[in-house]
Order: C-alpha cells, then sequence, then structure tokens
C-alpha cells in the first residue's frame, strides 16, 4: 500500500495524475445523448446563419466552461468531504 500510495503522491507533484483524461460516464444513455448532442449540432450549421451558428457556438462554450467550475467545485468538496470520513474513520478507531 506505502507504494501505491508514494506513486500517487509523486504523480500528483509532478503534475502527471490527470484525472479527467480517465473518467468515462457509466451511464448507457451517455453515448445516446452525445450522438444526439452532435446531430443537433449538424442540423443547426446547416439552419443558421454564419453568425448565428458562431453565436450558438460561443454560448455551448460558455456553458462549457460553467459547467466545468461547477464539476470542479464539486470534486474538491466531495474531496475535502472524504478526507473528513476518513480523518473521523481514524479517529475512532485510535480511541
Amino acid at each position: 500500500m506505502k507504494d501505491n500510495m508514494s506513486n500517487l503522491i509523486e504523480d500528483l507533484f509532478h503534475g502527471n495524475l490527470r484525472l479527467d483524461e480517465s473518467i468515462h460516464p457509466e451511464q448507457a444513455e451517455y453515448q445516446e445523448i452525445n450522438r444526439q448532442i452532435s446531430d443537433l449540432m449538424q442540423d443547426y450549421k446547416t439552419q443558421l446563419t454564419e453568425n448565428e451558428y458562431d453565436a450558438l457556438e460561443q454560448l455551448i462554450d460558455l456553458i462549457g466552461q460553467s459547467t466545468s467550475m461547477y464539476v470542479e467545485a464539486a470534486f474538491e468538496q466531495g474531496f475535502r468531504t472524504g478526507g473528513r470520513l476518513m480523518i473521523e474513520v481514524l479517529a475512532k478507531n485510535t480511541s
């Protein structure tokens, strides 16, 4: 266990820990939703003017940035909660 923890700490220190690259939602609907998004974007590209489509892409980019910030905050809160849970569990084991 110590070797794995040591490697994890080293990876974190050196910036090699990229959890976001290994996230693959397990819901069956995920692939279908992404296909639908792609199809809709193709439809919009043919139906909208170039300026309207560019505005739509800008809106989608802003939504993505906002969502990323929310997910980051949720991750941080979950990580802190997990840390507090571990501290509580370990503290009760020693008393």
